[in-house]
Formats: structure tokens, C-alpha cells, sequence
């Protein structure tokens, strides 16, 4: 049986770079009308205890991450990518060493972008950046800072050549594991993996169809299409090579809260998209409130409790951001 409703795969919280906290995308994915929201916050699963904890009936949390990688492309050139991963064990040790080791890079990624502007006597501080994050401190939150520093009048300007942009005077680079190997993490965490906005050409360079060809045949199960960053014919020639290589068509709205302007449920997936994708995976299960799992930690394990509901309670149990 298709699942109904609207689902929208990619969402984000304060558990990363998303201005909304876990239990405040759960309950506006609830005012949405979706049936089934994702959490996949950058290189952590931190924030899905609280938003397991709070979820009401009728909404489903697919647990996961969005995991940053790059891949080496003609003339040597290394193109950043993010892989959207679902259902995999966040407690297999080798993929969370991994995500471990990206979270503290974004850390001191950050910190050197701090030091750069303070250098050429910009009024921006460390603790005023470390101050603006919940959960793992990133590129946006050094932009929110030039924000209110008076620096640029908005989060899109901060993200350019003259400040924290690609390439940019103030910008640092990343270390990035290879894409095929993050999709293998991913397969032997038991979870499937989904390229996020493929060809999305403002956000930077992109990769053509032999590479994404090359992520299939390493494990890829899915071209995230429909986004908010994809024009008319990028989503077209997605569509064609996801039939051609035999992927799933999966879309989401990317939601970040206001930083952004799209909002959850402006995108979403097909029940048949998302059926493939639970039924292939093994690491984890989607959370209901009315079917928690088994495996439910104490409530000590829960990160932050969230305001009393009337419904029942699911659990989020892996340990391991």
C-alpha cells in the first residue's frame, strides 16, 4: 500500500544550521498537513530525541543526515556535495567517526573564518558566532554574525565572493571524505543515501551524469529532483537520468526556518519514492507516535524534553550524534 499524504524529505534544525529547534519543525510540519518529515541535519543526529519525543499522531520522522562529501572530476577539479542518508544505524562505529570528525572540522572551519575577518579588523568574535549555535557550529552561523554586526544586510550577502562565499576573501575550505566512500558508510550503516540538490548551479559547481552514474554503481538510490534550487530544466534532465540509471525520484523543501524562504511541504516526495526507500533500508525505522520502537531509550536519554502533549510518545534510541 502507497503511503498518502504529503512527505517532505530534507529539513533542518538548530541541531545544525537550521534556525527552528527539533520540536518547532515537528510542530510545523504537523500545521503543514505532512504525513512524514525528515530530520536530516548536517553530519548529526542529535536533534531527533527531542523531535521523536514530540511527535503527534498522524506525522512520521524518518531519521537522518545530511552528510557532507566531494568528489574528484575532470582536471583534478573537487566538487562539494551533500548526501542526504536515511535509516542507518547512527551507532556503527565507523560511520560515526566520520560524522564525529565533519562536525569538529565545521567547528574549526568556522573558527578560522572568525580569525580572517577579525584579522582585517571586522568586528566579529568567536563567542558571538559559538553563542548563535544549539547544536554544531557552521558557515551560517559566522553569517548571522556579519548580519548583526551591520557587516551585510542579509544572510544571501554574506554568502558571497567578499565575504564567506565560495573562493571567497574570508572563505575555508573543507575536508570532505569522497563521496563513493560516504555512500558506502552509508550501505553498511544499513541506510540509503539520496544526492541532494544535484544541480543546483547557484549554490556552486556541479557534477554531470557520468559521475552521478559512478555514485549509482557505488550504492546511490536516489536524486533529490524537486528542490527549491532546481529551475524548470535541471528537474527535467534529472528526471530522465534517475529513469535512465534507475534511481529514485525523491523531493524536499530543504527547510532551514526563516534564514530561508521556502517552507516544509513546499516540495515533497511520492508515497512510492518513500516505500522504496524504507523497504531498502535496515539501520534504523521510521518514528510514529502511536508504534515507538522497541528499543526506547530511559527518558534520561532524551536531549531536551519537550513542552507536555496529549499523544502518545515515540523515542529516538541510538546514542550517538
Amino acid at each position: 500500500m502507497t503511503t498518502a499524504g504529503l512527505i517532505d524529505l530534507h529539513a533542518h534544525s538548530t541541531a545544525s544550521d537550521g534556525l527552528c529547534s527539533p520540536t518547532e519543525v515537528v510542530h510545523l510540519a504537523a500545521a503543514a498537513g505532512l504525513t512524514v518529515v525528515a530530520l536530516t541535519d548536517h553530519d548529526t543526529t542529535s536533534g531527533l530525541a527531542e523531535a521523536a519525543c514530540i511527535l503527534p499522531t498522524g506525522l512520521t520522522l524518518l531519521p537522518g543526515a545530511e552528510i557532507s562529501c566531494g568528489i574528484r572530476v575532470e582536471y583534478g577539479r573537487w566538487v562539494s556535495l551533500h548526501l542526504l542518508a536515511y535509516l542507518f544505524d547512527a551507532t556503527e562505529p565507523v560511520f560515526a567517526a566520520v560524522r564525529a570528525r565533519l562536525r569538529d572540522d565545521r567547528v574549526t572551519r568556522a573558527r578560522r573564518m572568525v580569525e580572517k575577518l577579525a584579522a582585517d579588523g571586522h568586528p566579529v568574535r568567536w563567542e558571538q558566532v559559538a553563542a548563535q549555535a544549539d547544536g554544531v557550529i557552521g558557515r551560517p552561523h559566522v553569517a548571522e554574525a556579519l548580519v548583526n554586526a551591520g557587516l551585510v544586510n542579509s544572510l544571501q550577502a554574506a554568502f558571497t565572493p567578499a565575504w564567506i562565499g565560495a573562493g571567497g576573501r574570508y572563505w575555508v575550505g573543507k575536508d570532505e571524505p569522497d563521496a563513493l566512500d560516504a555512500i558506502r558508510l552509508v550501505r553498511e550503516a544499513g541506510g540509503v543515501s539520496v544526492l541532494a540538490h544535484p544541480y543546483a548551479s547557484t549554490r556552486g559547481p556541479t557534477i554531470g551524469p557520468d559521475v552521478i552514474a559512478a555514485m549509482t554503481r557505488a550504492g546511490l538510490r536516489g536524486l533529490e529532483v524537486d528542490h527549491p534550487d532546481h529551475p524548470p530544466q535541471a528537474r527535467a534532465r534529472l528526471r530522465r537520468l534517475a529513469t535512465d540509471l534507475g534511481l529514485v525520484v525523491t523531493g524536499a523543501s530543504d527547510f532551514h526556518g526563516p534564514s530561508k524562504p521556502q517552507l516544509l511541504g513546499s516540495e515533497t516526495t511520492s508515497g512510492h519514492a518513500y516505500e522504496v526507500l524504507i523497504a531498502e533500508a535496515h539501520g534504523a525505522q521510521p518514528l510514529t507516535a502511536s508504534a515507538p520502537p522497541a528499543s526506547a531509550p530511559p527518558a534520561s536519554a532524551v536531549a531536551r524534553p519537550p513542552a507536555p502533549h496529549s499523544g502518545p510518545v515515540a523515542s529516538w534510541s541510538p546514542q550517538t550524534p
